[in-house]
């Protein structure tokens, strides 16, 4: 099969040439670049038929090597941290690359966020479908095992799904996700404080100061972390709550239903615009952050400054620092064994 419309999206600081791949039907255009796998746009309509621009993102690919961090990037060999980048399997234990305070977070500083992804993607019959592949070699960042990884993104009606599997060489950890900023009232709309989230959980992961998960699974009730009824991100997040000094705002795991057969496990909607997202996922876990690091540094696509709450993240993920938690479900990942995750960004209309 043929990959979708490409063009060019320019080089990285290492020369490597990035290229842009558009998926598009009747209402949605997406738009994903191989080096990162990253989702750099996503244009919707809002209640009156007009599209705007849903995502935080850049004009090319030095920008966002430039600004660091994993706008729109596809994460591993794990999503989110782990304490003191080291981990032990079967009585083994490895080092791993550390890049945040001491911990290894999103797979370390040459993760999969940082990678050029091999395009071999094509139509999935009336679907427009991009098939980005990438192996890891045994060691990369500290990790075991020569791990071989598909993503699929698939445009399926008001869908945007993103379909993981994986295979392992040895006994290794693997927590697939996505990091897309999203601002439902337009890129250029301010902060998303005034967007009504709700989240299918009971129980959160609290963190310490360094936003490791202390392996308390707390429930939602009488806490700002309370999204099981509609509420807008803003409505706490000035509250003097440990947890929400600890992230500077929220930046927390979810706990979600047993992992099994997708569902929603959130919906955010923007009362102006009309505009939702549902995320629909198998993941056992949820990461809610909103955009508290983003610090006016950095300027986006049509010169928008990203500044804190300019958008927000919500990651379906395996627990973080899981290799820490015996009481958390496991993400170790075994020879033989095929590794299976997905994630479904539906758009609507309220």
């Amino acid at each position: 099969m043929s990959a979708p419309p490409a063009l060019p999206f320019g080089r990285t600081a290492g020369g490597q040439e990035a290229t842009l791949y558009t998926l598009e039907n009747e209402t949605i255009r997406v738009r994903i670049i191989d080096w990162g796998g990253r989702i750099v746009s996503i244009e919707i309509p809002d209640r009156t038929g007009n599209r705007a621009e849903i995502t935080l993102g850049f004009d090319e690919v030095g920008m966002y090597e430039a600004a660091g961090g994993a706008f729109g990037a596809l994460l591993g060999r794990t999503a989110n941290r782990i304490a003191g980048g080291d981990l032990t399997i079967d009585g083994r234990w490895y080092r791993l690359a550390i890049n945040d305070r001491g911990a290894t977070l999103h797979g370390g500083p040459g993760g999969f966020h940082s990678v050029l992804w091999r395009a071999a993607g094509g139509a999935d019959g009336a679907f427009p479908s991009l098939v980005l592949s990438h192996v890891s070699p045994d060691g990369d960042q500290g990790f075991p095992g020569e791990v071989a990884v598909t993503a699929v993104y698939r445009l399926a009606g008001e869908t945007l799904w993103l379909a993981f599997t994986a295979q392992t060489t040895a006994p290794t950890v693997l927590s697939l996700s996505a990091h897309p900023y999203f601002n439902l009232g337009g890129a250029a709309h301010g902060d998303i404080l005034d967007h009504i989230l709700e989240i299918a959980s009971e129980a959160f992961l609290p963190t310490d100061e360094v936003q490791i998960p202390t392996g308390e699974i707390r429930s939602v009730a009488e806490t700002p972390f309370d999204f099981r009824v509609p509420t807008p991100i803003g409505a706490r997040i000035r509250r003097s709550d440990p947890q929400l000094l600890h992230g500077q705002g929220y930046d927390h795991c979810f706990v979600l239903a047993a992992k099994g057969e997708a569902r929603v496990a959130a919906r955010v909607e923007h009362p102006a615009s009309g505009r939702t997202i549902e995320i629909v996922t198998t993941h056992p876990g949820l990461q809610f952050y909103s955009g508290n690091q983003l610090n006016g540094t950095v300027v986006g696509r049509g010169g928008v400054i990203y500044r804190q709450s300019a958008g927000f993240a919500l990651e379906p993920q395996g627990f973080p620092d899981a290799a820490h938690h015996a009481q958390f479900p496991s993400t170790v990942l075994r020879p033989g064994e095929r590794y299976h995750a997905t994630i479904g960004y539906r758009f609507g209309l309220a």
